[in-house]
């Protein structure tokens, strides 16, 4: 009797369709996908950096050089691409700024590791050694730190100036920077000793128009909706505001009722008692002495009408999350019910005022006594430089939120790098056997952060890099390529800094990342699901 194997039936295991590819091959397709994202990002880093033009599949255009931005508009299909995506995200979402080198020093760390395991070092070995060197780099950072008295701006304009040199309002660096410094410190909250800021309370509203020098800080809210009755005040002065979530309507009945009219009169009594309930809800308005209604439901037109007679200001349809900035800025709180609404839930402001900006009007709420959201609106000559400088300014934000949440901060020029790398070197020698090879390829891929910024730069990354290693070795901690220079020199001279977090996130998630990518050693990818045809005769009735 012959053995089943020989009967030649094939043994299907997987779905049909399915593909699978494993070991070195495997590992090989990953690494070389996340590597592809890494070089994509790379010749944007620094100040020296270039931008990308993406086109999505709309044809809507964006020109950045924000890390985070690029790999977002990327339609990214690689699984592992995709990943190397995810570690810009954490990266922003964590710390805000430092995109673009987890993701490099990510894309560095596997082509390091790929030369290991070209020489039959076992993944698992390369893991571990990361895992040390990274715990050995947070050691390093924190104790090089240079810690920040936050009672003087300098450190937080300079870290904030940092973050835009490489962005394309660099021209106007120094005046974003001052803006977002400032608004900062406004909605900083202590409490413990230690500060809490929430970036969402800077709103950040962008009308293209003028040019980025026209930014502006608001001490208030930004609203991008108009006056809703052309017969109200436009500006009212000292504004009293009721915030409200209730619609100034009335509300249609849930069930159907009947209501028998018989004569015109009865007709007359029941639009009469209509009227007179809304003229009865601005009377309560007015009695508590407000002058400015903000709504975020509907307000009718004869409501609208009432609220004009009395000189109020009312805008309607605001967005739940401009309510929550409002009652915050104005120190108001959100009326739900009008029944039982008092003069103490009215917020303050010294001066609400509809104005043209650009081709819309826009509602400004400003000069709160002590405003705990604040706005900065963005203006510049084109959507594109609007869009760009809008994420400038987010990233400025957060690194001043950072060191306002973790006062201490680094010399950039990929100083930090180099200190690590060289202080790993030294680790990697009292290591046993193989992790020694990847802590010192550890070492390796973070000087390659200073190396990209040297050729972003159009120097010899060569040169420079044996430059800036001797000055390490001879004590300069903060030796760093100044790359409008050209020059190594002390980045504290040049005014460069960034927050100790960020590098701390930079260098936690792109190890991770390129942990989780070296540990796969097969891929099985199922077939493409087909869609069911359609009947011929279009989708059933019902249907949409």
């Amino acid at each position: 009797m012959s053995s089943p194997a020989s009967a030649g039936v094939p043994v299907l295991i997987l779905k049909e369709g399915s593909s699978r590819s494993r070991g070195r091959e495997a590992q090989h397709t990953n690494i070389m996908a996340a590597r592809i994202i890494a070089e994509t990002v790379k010749s944007s880093l620094g100040p020296k950096g270039m931008d990308k033009m993406l086109v999505d599949s709309f044809g809507d255009v964006t020109i950045t050089s924000d890390g985070r931005t690029i790999l977002d508009e990327m339609d990214v299909q690689h699984p592992a691409a995709k990943m190397m995506v995810e570690v810009a995200k954490t990266q922003d979402n964590e710390a805000g700024d430092g995109t673009t080198t987890a993701v490099i020093l990510a894309g560095e760390l596997l082509a390091k590791a790929e030369e290991l395991i070209g020489k039959n070092i076992h993944p698992t070995i390369i893991i571990d050694g990361y895992k040390k060197a990274l715990e050995k780099s947070l050691e390093v950072l924190e104790k090089i730190a240079i810690p920040v008295d936050l009672n003087s701006q300098e450190y937080l304009r300079k870290t904030a100036m940092t973050s835009m040199a490489s962005k394309l309002v660099a021209e106007h660096r120094e005046y974003l920077a001052d803006l977002a410094v400032r608004a900062i410190l406004q909605v900083a909250e202590r409490g413990d000793g230690k500060y809490k800021v929430d970036v969402d309370d800077v709103k950040v509203e962008k009308k293209p128009g003028e040019s980025v020098r026209d930014t502006m800080l608001v001490n208030g809210v930004v609203l991008d909706k108009e006056v809703v009755h052309s017969g109200m005040p436009k500006r009212v002065e000292n504004a009293k505001i009721a915030l409200l979530d209730c619609p100034l309507e009335i509300e249609k009945t849930e069930f159907d009722a009947k209501i028998n009219i018989e004569s015109p009169e009865q007709m007359d009594a029941f639009l009469r008692q209509e009227e007179a309930m809304l003229k009865d809800m601005v009377e309560k308005l007015a009695a508590i002495g407000a002058n400015v209604v903000l709504c975020q439901k509907g307000i009718d037109d004869m409501a609208q009408h009432f609220l004009a007679r009395k000189g109020i200001l009312a805008v309607r349809r605001i967005k739940k999350s401009d309510m929550e900035k409002l009652a915050k800025a104005t120190g108001g709180k959100i009326i739900t019910n009008l029944d039982d609404v008092s003069a103490a839930d009215l917020g303050f402001a010294s001066l609400v005022e509809e104005r043209k900006i650009g081709d819309d009007k826009m509602t400004f709420v400003e000069g709160c006594k002590h405003p705990r959201s604040v706005t900065i609106l963005i203006r510049g000559a084109t959507e594109r430089v609007v869009e760009e400088a809008e994420r400038s300014v987010h990233d400025a934000l957060c690194v001043v939120r950072d060191i306002v949440e973790e006062p201490k901060v680094l010399a950039g020029g990929g100083s930090p790098e180099l200190e690590i790398a060289k202080a790993l070197k030294k680790y990697a020698e009292t290591l046993p056997g193989r992790e020694q090879l990847a802590v010192k390829s550890f070492a390796e891929a973070l000087e390659a952060i200073p190396g990209t910024l040297t050729e972003n730069a159009g120097l010899d990354p060569i040169d420079i890099l044996s430059e800036l290693r001797a000055k390490h070795e001879k004590g300069e901690t903060w030796a760093g390529i100044e790359v409008h220079s050209g020059k190594v020199q002390d980045m504290r001279e040049a005014g460069v800094f960034e927050p100790i977090s960020v590098k701390k996130q930079v260098v936690k998630s792109a190890t991770e990342a390129a942990s989780m990518i070296l540990k796969i050693d097969d891929v099985i990818a199922a077939g493409k699901a087909k869609t069911p045809p359609m009947p011929p005769k279009g989708p059933p009735e019902g249907e949409y």
